[in-house]
């Protein structure tokens, strides 16, 4: 290890650390706010399950859309400004869902707010990976851990609103210009400068000795993607099961009351908040590999008894081990796939973190469908099948250093 990785993070590094994670929870609170909404959005529509989880599916459809323009936006504008402007974005597009009085509106309106989400997430996770390489240590886990407590910020403010009787359109205003601001605030603190290595994108670099090398081991590297695709798409997955089926499946399966129902995403976000945040150590210590085996078994089991077992606070239960069991695996993904070789910086992150939000877009409208046909307790053991997929590939993670 240099001297340069021991020594201390300059103001401006942990400025732009702050910065970061504010970004991070911005991002995390302002579609929660949305979430717990979304069974009294479905009523006031009037649509079946199928026809929900297809109009909750633009989210994602946005998401995959506008994905691979987060790279080109990010080189020409700078990661910290495309995230700040995916942010306000984003707000925009959540309260017009909110404010939506028919299906192809409500689904225009999430299909701009997943666009805009793709845009900013792939930009902060970028930024967060430049300060990370300025610290010289493992923080992105607690990045992915800010997110998580602004989720769970954003679902109790959710809460509380429905709680007091608040109309959907002031309290998704308010979150929107809070988190908005803060936004721009941050932007102020983020790190300054090109995002790339001074070489990155020159064309000498395939002219380096090694280059036939690099080409040689493609095949091995795009095995590699895939799985990390696979990973990162079962945390989404995971991730939108507590989104968009907790509360419908607490309060329509369960008979949970309309606050009780919002437990179920905020367990997941709030498991999830504490796996993130000793996930580094536990990763340093372990092995991401080992980490994610046991994580994709505790999704397994514990979702798989709440779902053999159907009662609320069992439920609740197993949102929250599935949110833990995932905590680190898109982290994970995006970490792996920007450090491999034979591809071009930030290459990686970006069409992992591209195609890992299929889990976002298949999942809505299979467990809807499912859910149509048989239950929505059917539909939700895709959340156990993901914990299953997670065992099966981790091999493709870095083992514990020897």
């Amino acid at each position: 290890m240099t001297v340069d990785v021991l020594r201390p993070p300059a103001l401006a590094e942990r400025q732009a650390r702050t910065a970061v994670a504010v970004l991070f929870f911005t991002n995390g609170a302002l579609f929660a706010n949305l979430l717990p909404r979304f069974p009294q959005i479905k009523a006031d529509l009037g649509i079946g399950n199928a026809a929900y989880g297809l109009a909750v599916a633009a989210f994602p459809t946005g998401a995959i859309a506008a994905g691979l323009a987060a790279g080109v936006l990010v080189r020409r504008l700078g990661s910290g400004r495309v995230a700040v402007a995916g942010t306000l974005l984003t707000g925009t597009g959540v309260l017009a869902a909110g404010l939506a009085d028919s299906v192809v509106l409500f689904a225009s309106a999430l299909f701009l707010a997943g666009a805009s989400d793709a845009i900013t997430d792939v930009a902060q996770n970028a930024h967060g990976l430049r300060v990370q390489r300025r610290y010289g240590r493992s923080i992105i886990n607690s990045f992915h851990a800010i997110w998580s407590v602004g989720a769970v910020v954003g679902g109790s403010m959710a809460a509380g609103a429905i709680a007091l009787g608040l109309p959907r359109g002031q309290h998704l205003l308010i979150s929107a210009v809070v988190f908005g601001t803060a936004a721009c605030v941050a932007l102020r603190f983020c790190l300054t400068g090109p995002d790339t290595e001074p070489d990155a994108g020159d064309p000498k670099r395939e002219r380096e000795p090694g280059h036939e090398e690099r080409t040689k081991v493609q095949p091995r590297i795009r095995y590699v993607l895939a799985a990390l695709v696979v990973i990162g798409a079962a945390g989404t997955l995971v991730e939108d099961a507590g989104s968009s089926w907790a509360a419908l499946y607490l309060s329509d399966s369960l008979h949970a009351s309309a606050t009780l129902a919002a437990s179920g995403y905020i367990a997941l976000v709030g498991a999830q908040f504490i796996g993130r945040l000793i996930g580094d150590r536990l990763v340093d210590r372990f092995g991401q590999r080992t980490v994610a085996r046991l994580g994709g078994l505790v999704v397994a089991v514990g979702m798989g008894l709440a779902l053999a077992v159907p009662t609320a606070t069992g439920t609740t239960l197993g949102f929250a081990a599935a949110g833990f069991g995932v905590a680190t695996l898109v982290p994970a993904a995006m970490h792996e796939a920007d450090e491999l070789p034979g591809l071009k910086p930030g290459s990686g992150l970006t069409i992992v973190s591209w195609l890992m939000r299929l889990g976002f877009l298949l999942s809505p409208p299979i467990v809807g469908l499912v859910a149509d046909a048989t239950s929505l307790r059917v539909g939700l053991l895709v959340v156990p099948l993901a914990g299953l997929s997670v065992m099966l590939l981790a091999g493709v993670l870095r083992p514990r250093d020897r």
